[in-house]
């Protein structure tokens, strides 16, 4: 009964194309393609773009002897090391319990396991502008009707 209910892994291993290495570091803005794992230093702002059939959005895994000095912007992002910059995750971020960021941060998922920190501020952003579209703010209505009374 409970064996379909077995969790998939967040990380495809076959999406991670790139890596810098522990001991390696990168001075300048980085921009990738699929994924890639960082677990030495990058001063710079780092990228990432989906494939190109559009359909994978590009994954960056930060361990926890990395460290990123600049913003971040990708689609799905694994956090165990340092960022101190803005990080804008489009679709699902994981903060793992090494993870240190110092500054904003845009998601519209988050997973934060315990002893991950966050020096900023935490902002959810809708899934899409198509989906904007739906909400209705009952509030204004509400707000409406007393003035008609």
């Amino acid at each position: 009964m409970f064996a379909s209910l077995k969790k998939q892994p967040f990380i495809k291993m076959a999406q991670l194309s790139t890596l810098i290495a522990e001991g390696v570091e990168i001075t300048g803005d980085l921009l990738f393609t699929n994924g890639m794992r960082i677990d030495g230093r990058v001063k710079g702002d780092v990228t990432g773009r989906a494939a190109g059939d559009g359909k994978s959005p590009s994954l960056l895994v930060l361990s926890a002897n990395g460290h990123i000095e600049g913003s971040v912007r990708c689609g799905d992002a694994v956090i165990n090391g340092t960022v101190i910059g803005d990080l804008d995750v489009e679709h699902r971020l994981e903060l793992q319990s090494d993870a240190r960021v110092t500054g904003t941060i845009r998601y519209r998922q988050l997973q934060m396991d315990v002893g991950a920190t966050v020096q900023g501020h935490l902002l959810r952003v809708a899934a899409t502008a198509a989906t904007a579209g739906n909400v209705v703010d009952l509030g204004a209505e509400k707000a409406a009707a007393a003035e008609r009374r």
